[in-house]
């Protein structure tokens, strides 16, 4: 990696990024919680052993998704990486990808990372994009699998909408082409590095070679060549080495989706609602579980860094059904504060001591 690339790089993650995203997601929670809340409304509000358990046990959930990406990473690195070096890995990625839009995310400079911790340039690159196509890979199957458990009316119409999925609702449509962006990016992703890598290669360069894209041409090249590394990395591995490489994928992911359902009990806890009038049972779990995938999906849309604003807006409309009257931007002032804010100021934290270390080092 040559020193401009350097320099473009450390641009992208510097600590100072993270006061964009949270500004954003504060003035719309802040616009949110004014136009809902009054002083009545926390009046119900009470604080029991319950609310701290289930607060915990989101946490915990939290803990448990990084746990499955370091072990996911290890698996990947086939054990050349060590656990505390993975854990910045883990750490600093998140935190790109939080100060970053949703569409871009933090796998541009995930190689980057890596092979400052002492893998190569190729390797690094075929690492990163395994964990691109796994990840892409759970919602590409998770995505149509709800619905053999959920009708599609009760993932996208909220609300008093009722009978038939409506072909205007913009959730369908947020979703179908977040989904479709994501199918498409894999199966060239899966292509390019498992059947025809030079073939990708080639495409690409021709692309950039069109007079208005020329000036990206030598990245083009370079992708290209990533491209052909990564994938003499990865056909080395057989079908045992994808399997626990998923299985790890699977419980991180599935991890992360079961925060909500614990935070809503522990909202419900501290409230002198009943928790049968917003969750009843395991099918409303599972709803809740399936609202949070899809609405995942439509973030990928949106170009604020971390999906910033948008999720916290349609997290309080999509899951309001879940939610006691007047919490909604509550709720997901809580939940963006457990699964987003964590990584913007533990990246912030370890991001100067990382810069230190690499830059003292000759890697």
């Amino acid at each position: 990696m040559n020193t401009n690339n350097n320099e473009n790089i450390l641009k992208q993650i510097r600590p100072s990024r993270i006061v964009l995203p949270i500004i954003i997601g504060f003035v719309v929670v802040l616009y949110m919680i004014l136009k809902e809340v009054n002083i009545e409304t926390f009046s119900v509000l009470k604080i029991t052993g319950y609310v701290f358990l289930w607060l915990f046990i989101s946490l915990l959930m939290m803990v448990i998704r990084d746990v499955g990406y370091m072990i996911r990473l290890r698996i990947l690195s086939e054990n050349k990486l060590s656990w505390k070096s993975i854990f910045n890995i883990i750490m600093l990625w998140e935190f790109t990808s939080a100060v970053t839009p949703s569409a871009i995310g933090g796998t541009s400079v995930a190689v980057y990372f890596i092979h400052k911790e002492g893998i190569n340039v190729g390797k690094s690159t075929a690492i990163v994009m395994a964990t691109s196509i796994l990840d892409e890979l759970y919602f590409i199957i998770m995505f149509p699998v709800l619905f053999i458990f959920i009708s599609p009316a009760q993932i996208f119409q909220v609300g008093s909408q009722i009978g038939t999925l409506d072909f205007t609702n913009k959730y369908f449509y947020f979703a179908v082409f977040g989904y479709s962006l994501k199918f498409i990016f894999t199966v060239l992703l899966s292509y390019g590095l498992f059947v025809k890598p030079t073939v990708i290669k080639t495409l690409l360069i021709n692309i950039f070679k069109f007079r208005y894209l020329k000036k990206w041409l030598q990245a083009a090249e370079k992708t290209g060549n990533d491209i052909v590394s990564a994938s003499q990395e990865l056909k080395k591995q057989g079908f045992k080495f994808w399997f626990k490489a998923f299985l790890a994928t699977f419980f991180s992911w599935t991890a992360r989706y079961w925060v909500i359902n614990f935070l809503l009990l522990a909202l419900i806890a501290g409230s002198t609602y009943n928790t049968n009038d917003y969750i009843s049972g395991t099918s409303s779990h599972f709803l809740i579980f399936a609202r949070q995938l899809v609405m995942w999906i439509m973030m990928l849309i949106m170009p604020t860094p971390g999906g910033s604003g948008f999720a916290e807006a349609i997290f309080s409309e999509y899951m309001a059904e879940f939610i006691p009257l007047g919490f909604a931007a509550l709720m997901a002032l809580m939940w963006r504060l457990v699964t987003y804010y964590p990584y913007l100021l533990i990246g912030a934290f370890i991001l100067p001591k990382w810069l230190k270390k690499i830059l003292k080092a000759k890697i």
